[in-house]
């Protein structure tokens, strides 16, 4: 590449636009205004930057579910393992929007230290949260679920039964 070329920075600009973006959007995640809590944390999911991941752990004791289901989910969207212990605490929430969000975090987390958890809650007595719990160890990949998957294709639930058998056939299509 010559040299004095635009394109490193180009790079360098962008970088420094998402940086600012990433910032400002962690600005937000402690606004005193709810609306602008939850759309921080759903924007954050799509920039996928670590250093929103403590912030975003702080936001799971929102007071508001609006904000800290949608912070569980885009926890497990960044990926970073640091969220692992805070999602496993959320799957216990009495608030069953954190406990949606925790395991879908957990499920795109994919640390599979959380399947006996989520093979816990697969006994919830919310069927969203078994729903998503079953999706979440589908995508997870541990055999040790099939037991409880295949307990829940008989769930009372349609929903659960749908994402049972979908997260059954994934566990052996990678079998």
């Amino acid at each position: 590449m010559p040299e004095g070329s635009p394109l490193p920075q180009t790079i360098q600009a962008e970088e420094d636009a998402r940086r600012r973006k990433v910032r400002g959007l962690i600005k937000l995640l402690q606004s005193k205004y709810l609306d602008e809590r939850w759309k921080a944390a759903e924007a954050l999911e799509g920039v996928g930057d670590a250093t929103a991941v403590q912030p975003l752990i702080d936001a799971l004791d929102d007071p508001f579910v609006d904000v800290s289901w949608i912070a569980a989910k885009t926890l497990g969207q960044i990926g970073n393992g640091r969220a692992y212990e805070p999602l496993q605490k959320a799957l216990t929430s009495e608030e069953k929007w954190l406990r949606i969000g925790a395991a879908i975090g957990l499920g795109r987390l994919g640390d599979r230290r959380a399947v006996p958890a989520l093979i816990g809650t697969m006994k919830d007595r919310d069927a969203l949260v078994r729903k998503h719990a079953a999706w979440a160890l589908g995508r997870l990949g541990d055999r040790s679920a099939l037991e409880v998957l295949r307990e829940a294709t008989k769930d009372p639930d349609r929903r659960v039964r749908e994402s049972a058998e979908e997260a059954l056939a994934r566990l052996e299509a990678a079998a």
